[in-house]
């Protein structure tokens, strides 16, 4: 069965306080369902059209393991205090066997 990822990548971030409360609560959601970070933040070589600004990769041992993650009560909860603290592009995507 192929893994599933979070891949997000943040355009601008305009309140840290708020990315850090976040960040705790979205930590705990993320291992409550079954996730493992692999990438938060760290070096970034942007090509093409991309941004030199945090990214976060998370893997899940299903797609379905994660767009359930995402749509859980907790990490809704972790969404609430992020609210308009950032601009980012997040997907899920399901990886190859």
């Amino acid at each position: 069965m192929p893994k599933g990822y979070w891949v997000s990548v943040y355009r601008i971030i305009s309140d840290a306080e708020k990315l850090a409360a976040y960040n705790k609560l979205a930590r705990l959601a993320v291992e409550a369902g079954g996730g493992r970070t692999f990438v938060r933040g760290g070096r970034v070589a942007p090509y093409d059209a991309g941004i030199a600004e945090r990214t976060v990769l998370v893997e899940f041992d299903s797609f379905e393991q994660a767009v359930a993650a995402r749509e859980s009560a907790a990490y809704q909860e972790a969404l609430v205090a992020l609210s308009d603290a950032v601009e980012r592009d997040f997907r899920i995507v399901e990886g190859i066997d």
